[in-house]
């Protein structure tokens, strides 16, 4: 292809073992990463994505095959990329500005001109006035920040992103992706290709113009297609769900056969199968839920989240969380920055012990996925038991593998102080709480 930057032929990673026999990570596959997209690259745990990406950037040597860069083989000369990793990956004893300058320092370049190009990526990426924090003074959307300040200020011809939102919380997550957008589409950053690992299925939909499925064992491209959805994106139109539902079929169903999206649109009255996705939870204990509830009562069911943050001498990001699951579990609203109660809010205040673990049930059993999943599983079950790994391996899917047990944590808080499941550490498994305790709430144990 005569725009192609990078092009990967019949690139493969294997690994010998002691007797001779070979653990395939990558089958050999054939890539192009062009000019002027945003490709994501999808697949399930352990498909070998950052392992293609690695070979890709340069980081790493295929087993056979080869990377060309610009035609040339990649091996003859350093590419021009940048990669921004998934857990921020800052030096913790150097500050904003000198972390942003460090790329440029290793490359030799003049401490004028690194100090003036560090300043203005900062300005770009929102960091102006941070250039003198250190690391630890920084909420995790910051630190990413930095990541990406660091990544575009040498200027890369493809930028490389390792699953760069996961490690944050939804809504940090959401206005960075939207930040970046924003910069490719208004030009403000030199990149000219993008090439993100994600297991986001709605997030590679959101953001790219290309989309590759790898599957795995070993890995080797499933599906490789075109985004025709102009931006900016809405998550709820008929055209973005398909995607996401192909997207998700392609992974989960690899035998079958998938009919891309089709150009038109959909019909208006046309039934769509639903399939369960797993929000990811805000890390927040139902203590901390009930606590912040019962302040927005007493405040007249009302606040300023920064109002609010500043009277409770938190940061607004360490209190985002709390908030979230508030309004995840229809406890709360947020909108431009003010939290209001809602009447389920104020009945779940209003109650005694008993009657709000009621209702906290009935909340997370409509609104959140994976406490409805477990409580299917379990009710199923004839012995209304099952591992937790079974769980663990379904957030695999979802998450990254640092996510998945803290995901499963909170879950288990939420659905223990639910009583919707009990939990039984000797022999780590879920145990289905009899479900007649909700008739009878008297009968209900107070106390997780």
């Amino acid at each position: 292809m005569a725009n192609a930057i990078i092009q990967a032929r019949a690139v493969e990673k294997f690994y010998v073992q002691p007797d001779g026999n070979r653990i395939q990570v990558i089958a050999p596959t054939n890539l192009e990463v062009v000019s002027g997209k945003i490709v994501a690259l999808l697949g399930p745990s352990g498909s070998g994505k950052s392992t293609l990406l690695r070979m890709l950037s340069g980081l790493s040597t295929p087993s056979s095959g080869e990377v060309f860069w610009h035609g040339q083989p990649i091996s003859a000369q350093p590419p021009n990329v940048a990669i921004v990793f998934q857990s921020f990956a800052l030096f913790p004893w150097l500050n904003v500005l000198e972390n942003v300058e460090a790329p440029l320092e290793a490359r030799g370049v003049a401490a004028i001109e690194r100090r003036k190009r560090a300043l203005k990526t900062l300005d770009t990426v929102g960091l102006d006035g941070f250039e003198t924090a250190y690391p630890k003074e920084l909420s995790g959307g910051m630190k990413q920040r930095v990541g990406f300040a660091r990544a575009l200020v040498v200027e890369p011809e493809v930028l490389f992103m390792d699953e760069p939102f996961s490690a944050l919380d939804v809504l940090t997550a959401e206005n960075l992706r939207g930040e970046l957008l924003e910069l490719w589409l208004s030009k403000k950053i030199p990149t000219t290709s993008i090439f993100v690992v994600t297991h986001n299925i709605e997030e590679a939909v959101l953001l790219a113009d290309r989309v590759i499925v790898l599957g795995k064992n070993p890995g080797r491209i499933r599906a490789d297609f075109e985004i025709t959805l102009p931006q900016l994106r809405e998550r709820k139109s008929d055209r973005f769900v398909e995607y996401v539902d192909y997207i998700y079929n392609t992974m989960t169903q690899p035998d079958a056969e998938h009919a891309l999206p089709a150009q038109e649109q959909a019909p208006t009255g046309a039934v769509r199968p639903q399939r369960q996705k797993y929000q990811m939870l805000p890390h927040a204990r139902p203590g901390g839920i009930a606590g912040l509830l019962e302040i927005l009562a007493d405040g007249g069911g009302k606040d300023d989240l920064y109002s609010l943050a500043e009277k409770l001498a938190m940061d607004a990001d360490d209190l985002l969380p709390i908030i979230e699951s508030c309004t995840m579990l229809g406890f709360a609203t947020l909108k431009e920055g003010d939290v209001e109660i809602t009447p389920d809010g104020a009945a779940f205040v209003e109650a005694d012990i008993q009657t709000r673990k009621m209702i906290f049930r009935h909340a997370a059993l409509k609104h959140i996925a994976i406490l409805q999943c477990i409580d299917s599983v379990l009710r199923a079950k004839l012995d209304h038991s099952i591992p937790d790994e079974f769980f663990h391996d379904i957030l695999d899917e979802h998450f990254s593998q640092d996510e998945v047990e803290r995901q499963f944590e909170t879950a288990m808080n939420w659905g223990r102080y639910a009583e919707i499941f009990d939990h039984d550490p000797e022999n780590e498994r879920l145990v289905w709480t009899d479900p007649s305790s909700e008739a009878n709430p008297s009968t209900v144990v107070a106390g997780e």
